[in-house]
């Protein structure tokens, strides 16, 4: 399974961005897509899952408020949605699959994108 991000790149202090990841294929009969990021020197970082019914999500309480997941699953697609973006953001965001849900642990996920750079200016 080939997963690739797209969406990231450079944005102002109050902007807004919006990742997409797109699977290659279907590798489970269900499961749960999530994004991550990782900032420079820092471990990978859990943002937010949604489960295979594009309806129950889980957020890391840091990130709440301020990014929204959703999926798209004829197309195999999760998005990220980033608004009021601010320097601490800059990080590469990474989506994965796992086959359960709920999990903000690394070890749980099967697949992984390469990442698609974020950057956020003051």
């Amino acid at each position: 399974v080939q997963m690739v991000e797209s969406g990231g790149g450079l944005v102002q202090a109050g902007g807004s961005l919006r990742l997409s990841c797109a699977a290659s294929e279907r590798p489970f009969t269900s499961y749960s897509m999530a994004w991550f990021r990782q900032a420079p020197g820092k471990e990978r970082e859990f943002i937010a899952t949604i489960a295979w019914n594009a309806a129950t999500t889980h957020y890391a309480d840091s990130m709440k408020g301020r990014f929204t997941i959703s999926r798209d699953n004829p197309k195999n697609t999760v998005y990220l949605q980033m608004t009021n973006l601010k320097p601490e953001d800059t990080a590469v965001y990474l989506c994965a699959i796992s086959r359960i849900f709920g999990t903000d642990l690394v070890d749980e996920y099967s697949y992984w994108g390469q990442g698609t750079q974020v950057t956020v200016s003051s």
